[in-house]
């Protein structure tokens, strides 16, 4: 598998490197934003590795538009530590956060769940269909669209929208969403899943302060309004 780690440190791209191809991964390393966007086009890896504090092209910029062309997960390095600091990472398409310094240990732990969780994508059965079509989730191309056109989810929305939705009706709690969407493995916490709603929202929902498909059920979590046409 392909993993392209973008960050203006060439001793952690190598350690990066030289932990994670011991592995058996193949990793292709960038110092430059703008370099590191025509390598993922090249590219096309598996799994992204970026520095949130980038000279020129900030990590943030480059993980957006990462987001706007493809699902693949996004692992974040920054020296910023606040939850609030965490929570934007995961609100512009981070699936998972790592503080420096880190353990190479843990980064390659990381990497193999993340990858795990990308691969056991949870199955459903074909299409479902809400509100004559309004939104379609399609599980065979892993697709959602909206008034018919597709809505450019990262892989944890898709697994957030999908678990939900396949429980109509069923109030999650936090830690179950992140339970059965993300796996046991996953190092994040309940607002980690807040971000991700509300991301959700403002793709799916009309109006996401009223929103018709994810709802809040104050006190206990959320849930996922509509029967199943």
């Amino acid at each position: 598998m392909k993993i392209l780690a973008i960050d203006d440190e060439e001793k952690i791209l190598d350690v990066i490197k030289a932990y994670l191809e011991k592995e058996g991964y193949t990793v292709l390393t960038e110092t430059n934003g703008a370099n590191a966007l025509n390598a993922f086009k090249t590219v096309n890896p598996d799994l992204v590795i970026l520095d949130l504090m980038l000279p020129g092209m900030s990590g943030e910029e480059i993980c957006s538009k990462i987001r706007a062309l493809s699902k693949v997960p996004i692992l974040m390095l920054t020296a910023k530590v606040s939850e609030d600091d965490k929570v934007y990472g995961f609100t512009i398409g981070a699936d998972d956060y790592l503080t420096k310094p880190f353990s190479p240990r843990e980064l390659t732990m990381r990497v193999k769940a993340i990858l795990r969780r990308a691969k056991n994508d949870l199955p459903l059965n074909d299409i479902f269909m809400f509100n004559d079509g309004d939104l379609v989730i399609d599980t065979r191309s892993y697709e959602v669209k909206k008034k018919g056109r597709i809505v450019n989810l990262t892989p944890n929305e898709y697994k957030l929208l999908t678990v939900m939705a396949q429980n109509p009706n069923k109030v999650f709690t936090r830690s179950e969403l992140i339970e059965k969407a993300f796996g046991y493995d996953f190092d994040g916490f309940d607002r980690t899943i807040d971000a991700h709603i509300k991301n959700l929202r403002q793709k799916i929902e009309d109006d996401p302060k009223n929103p018709r498909y994810i709802k809040t059920v104050y006190g206990a979590g959320y849930k996922f309004g509509e029967e199943n046409d």
